[in-house]
């Protein structure tokens, strides 16, 4: 008995499945389905329902798990594009997310990067390492020597 390579549900079917677990870029969602088995056709058909439909939207998307990571994560602005990209959405459309205040995004960074610290590292640790460390992250130069001071330096006056 021979199974069929086929997939037994329409790619319609399989990606609303897929997209009601979480959102996919339109990339990511064309590699699962192409994965999966369907064809070209199929798939093109569905991704232009989905969007019809706005199920989906990657500007959306893209827009709404940039500022959560924003928000609620230490990741640096540079690691949150880097994660986006990697999720299929396009660069143009992950820079456009970042805040153009670029006093609050350089306050932010500092804040994130004195919490990587707090979370991951003692202050008895060497003052290069935790720099390399924080650059490793994606941290500007900035953030980094301030974070990196304030952190040092809260461990003296303790």
């Amino acid at each position: 008995m021979m199974k069929s390579k086929r997939p037994l549900k329409p790619a319609l079917v399989y990606a609303v499945d897929l997209l009601a677990r979480q959102d996919y870029s339109e990339n990511r969602l064309r590699e699962k389905l192409t994965a999966k088995g369907y064809e070209n056709e199929e798939i093109e058909a569905a991704v232009l329902r989905l969007q019809e439909k706005h199920y989906l939207n990657d500007e959306e998307s893209c827009g709404r798990r940039f500022r959560y990571l924003y928000t609620e994560s230490s990741y640096s602005v540079r690691q949150i594009c880097v994660k986006l990209m990697e999720r299929g959405y396009a660069s143009r459309l992950v820079k456009s997310c970042i805040p153009e205040d670029r006093e609050e995004v350089s306050q932010r960074e500092y804040t994130a990067a004195l919490r990587v610290l707090e979370s991951k590292y003692r202050r008895s640790q060497d003052k290069q390492k935790l720099l390399a460390a924080m650059f490793r992250r994606g941290f500007p130069s900035s953030a980094v020597y301030q974070a990196v001071n304030d952190f040092l330096t809260d461990d003296e006056e303790e």
